[in-house]
């Protein structure tokens, strides 16, 4: 039997944060299992951001554990969250707009040519269009047949597309995507959508922040909400309506039900 099998992929026990005298993560728990797509939404300062950063190591929690596969994480480090195999697309996205497609993707992981030419720094072109390629086709990506297009002349989800692919090909346990279909169209961010199924059917866990709420409905396993830096619900999307959502988040629901009791 599998050791990890029954563990979360991923678990974080109260994480707290503070600027100053603002507690902008006062209880950060959350689960997320091999193969599934957890949402967290919440209005703007609700502590969305502060509690993926902790997760993906930009950011050192004053309290809290996150474990990875049941084992801990070393917190405060993104070189250490990469390397247990955690991966974030931010919405600046990092891409290089004079690179390749290809190059995006092996961003300073570039293959090196074999023997001397390695070793004197030379870059496998041939090897990287090769390997995003196949990246690509796994991914069911269709959209971007050409690995060797510059990625400035790419439509938005097409560059949301790379980016994603890029944190798979460095992660492979976890993908935290903050706001992936921000700015983009109907179509665009059905491309995005379409990568994030795919992603969960390789089995890989992935977190999504978003205010794009019909989206999280149509792609989330589990909604959590957060209000005020703590987790304050958490909901599965079937029969949820964005109405339900957004009365959670602004802590109508609570308030109606306190109401009710006095």
């Amino acid at each position: 039997m599998n050791p990890t099998e029954g563990t979360p992929l991923l678990r974080a026990c109260g994480l707290k944060k503070s600027f100053g005298q603002v507690e902008a993560l006062r209880e950060g728990n959350l689960i997320v299992n091999r193969g599934e797509v957890v949402a967290i939404v919440g209005d703007n300062g609700a502590g969305k951001s502060t509690f993926i950063s902790c997760i993906a190591g930009a950011l050192r929690p004053d309290a809290g554990e996150v474990f990875l596969n049941g084992n801990p994480l070393e917190l405060g480090s993104i070189h250490a969250a990469m390397r247990a195999g955690i991966a974030t697309v931010y919405q600046d996205l990092a891409m290089a707009p004079e690179l390749s497609v290809a190059e995006n993707i092996f961003l300073s992981t570039e293959l090196r040519r074999r023997g001397i030419a390695g070793r004197l720094g030379l870059v496998d072109q041939k090897a990287m269009r090769a390997r995003a390629a196949a990246l690509m086709d796994e991914l069911g990506i269709t959209t971007l047949a050409d690995v060797s297009a510059v990625a400035g002349s790419l439509s938005g989800g097409q560059r949301q597309v790379v980016a994603v692919a890029r944190a798979v090909s460095r992660a492979g346990q976890l993908i935290i995507l903050d706001e992936p279909t921000a700015a983009l169209g109907a179509r665009q961010s059905q491309i995005v959508l379409d990568t994030i199924h795919t992603m969960r059917e390789r089995g890989l866990g992935v977190v999504l922040i978003s205010h794009d709420l019909p989206r999280v409905l149509e792609v989330a396993d589990r909604i959590v909400v957060m209000r005020f830096g703590r987790v304050v619900a958490e909901v599965a999307p079937r029969g949820q309506t964005v109405r339900h959502i957004v009365s959670l988040m602004l802590g109508e629901e609570s308030a109606a039900k306190e109401s009710a009791a006095s």
